[in-house]
């Protein structure tokens, strides 16, 4: 399957981000993509910088005006198109949900983030409420999405579960950056750390991993970019610039994880009997 992703720089004007996004959702289905990924809230600047409930008025329901222009772009490409949205719910009920879109531009399903961080200059919890869809992945004619976003990548539960619900492949946009007052011996650690523990998800569950970041300086926060497609072994296929914009497609054999579940048997060989005590928050 070939795989297409954007990695973006945004800017605070909304219609012109989506116009470049379009652009290049164009371009990569003309170069051959069947599935293209989008970063993490791509339609605005990173607004949980700060918290501010002017903010709210960047959500929009789903369906609605966004899914209305990536459904036609999805549709006029022929695509599987993996969005990532502000969503209003309901007055006071907000969720950071992915979108998928089918290659007819039709709503193939949605994912809600489930695990949302409170940190300086990630204040997440102010604007989203905690996903109730579940691990569940979403079918499409190119595959079963297991669709996770940003802090989710951390969650080895997460993956796991996605991969038991029989995802295909592992989707994870996000946005992430440098804190600007830490060394760069200390940002470096933090970037590889993020790449490494999704690698990490591929290992453990014998399945293809896609990351997608933003990119630039937003309001002071430079965001690392290092997109990357890996395999169900944890190999890199490719790892996008920690500064620049890139549109790139990466062709991956679907098939190979079969072989390499077979091999590692590691869903055979878990001791389900063994691990109740996931489910409590520590064991005192």
């Amino acid at each position: 399957m070939k795989i297409g992703f954007l990695q973006q720089h945004n800017t605070s004007n909304v219609v012109n981000n989506i116009e470049r996004l379009c652009d290049g959702i164009r371009d990569l289905a003309k170069r051959g993509a069947e599935l293209v990924v989008l970063q993490e809230l791509h339609n605005s600047l990173y607004f949980c910088q700060i918290e501010d409930v002017n903010l709210f008025d960047l959500a929009e329901p789903i369906p609605g005006p966004s899914t209305d222009i990536y459904g036609r772009v999805a549709k006029e490409c022929g695509i599987v198109l993996v969005t990532s949205l502000f969503e209003r719910r309901a007055p006071g009920l907000y969720h950071n949900t992915a979108v998928v879109f089918e290659k007819d531009g039709s709503i193939a399903g949605k994912y809600r983030k489930m695990h949302i961080p409170d940190d300086p200059g990630y204040y997440e919890k102010f604007y989203f409420t905690p996903g109730d869809l579940g691990f569940e992945p979403i079918q499409t004619s190119v595959g079963r999405l297991g669709v996770l976003v940003c802090w989710d990548q951390w969650y080895p539960e997460a993956a796991r579960l996605m991969a038991l619900a029989g995802a295909e492949i592992l989707i994870y946009p996000t946005a992430i950056g440098f804190d600007p007052n830490d060394t760069p011996d200390e940002q470096e650690r933090q970037r590889m750390a993020w790449q490494t523990v999704m690698r990490g998800h591929a290992v453990a569950n014998g399945l293809p991993v896609v990351a997608v970041n933003r990119v630039g300086n937003e309001d002071g926060v430079p965001f690392w970019g290092t997109s990357f497609v890996c395999g169900p072994q944890g190999e890199l296929y490719y790892e996008a610039s920690t500064t620049d914009e890139e549109s790139i497609i990466v062709d991956i054999d679907m098939k190979r994880s079969e072989q390499v579940r077979r091999w590692w048997p590691f869903l055979r060989d878990r001791r389900i009997e063994a691990y109740g005590d996931l489910t409590k928050r520590f064991r005192d």
